[in-house]
């Protein structure tokens, strides 16, 4: 019962069946984060002398968030494929952000969701674009194993295919109104979506869930960031 409910509320946004699709080969694409996090920026407070290495580590081919700072890429990217694999803790909360207009604004850029499975509302679930649309399909694997998310920009399309099935194939040229998505559900961007950016940098949401201590905060582990340009 509860998937066919999914199934209903993503048909006027997104694909009206969930497509089986294969990750690409990524060998030869560029690394989005270099290994000493040299090409990627935070948004801090001028107060703080605080590097993107003292926010993130990169161990092991795995990267992981000390704090709640989104680690940006210094790069601005257009249409592009960008391949991944994250892994959840329970209650963990993340996103991939992408094309930001401004990134001391998270709501200046489209949000590739990632969470151990809902946070309790189908524009928010894991494979969602974010509070825009939601996945066609469950396809989280449980906490603690791989997942891998190819996300697609090329104009005002998006897709995503998570974990060998394109969840997502949203026009946001169908975003017309602000604050407004396709099928009358409210969102929270002031900006329609057809008026987004459609070149800026990339970012990885940082520490964010129920703790109010970093210490208390459940991490997001990301490794095998690749990109391809299209344009």
């Amino acid at each position: 019962m509860r998937f066919h409910r999914l199934r209903s509320a993503v048909l006027p946004l997104a694909l009206t069946a969930t497509l089986h699709a294969q990750h690409p080969d990524t060998t030869g694409w560029e690394e989005l984060f270099a290994a000493n996090l040299s090409n990627a920026q935070l948004v801090i407070p001028a107060i703080a002398a605080i590097s993107a290495a003292d926010s993130w580590t990169f161990e092991n081919g795995e990267l992981v968030a000390k704090n709640p700072l989104t680690l940006w890429t210094r790069e601005s990217y257009g249409d592009f494929i960008l391949d991944l694999e994250f892994k959840t803790t329970k209650q963990a909360n993340s996103g991939v952000f992408l094309r930001s207009g401004d990134i001391g604004n998270v709501l200046k850029a489209l949000e590739i969701q990632v969470h151990e499975n809902k946070d309790g509302h189908l524009y928010g679930m894991v494979g969602a674009l974010y509070n825009a649309c939601p996945p066609s399909k469950e396809m989280a694997r449980p906490v603690g194993e791989w997942n891998r998310y190819t996300i697609t920009c090329k104009g005002p399309k998006i897709t995503v295919v998570f974990n060998g099935e394109t969840v997502v194939d949203a026009d946001l040229d169908r975003w017309t109104e602000p604050l407004k998505n396709p099928d009358g559900t409210a969102n929270k961007f002031a900006v329609s979506l057809k008026d987004f950016s459609r070149k800026g940098p990339i970012g990885l949401q940082g520490l964010h869930g129920p703790g109010r201590v970093f210490s208390e905060m459940a991490p997001v582990h990301y490794r095998n960031l690749k990109i391809k340009r299209l344009d």
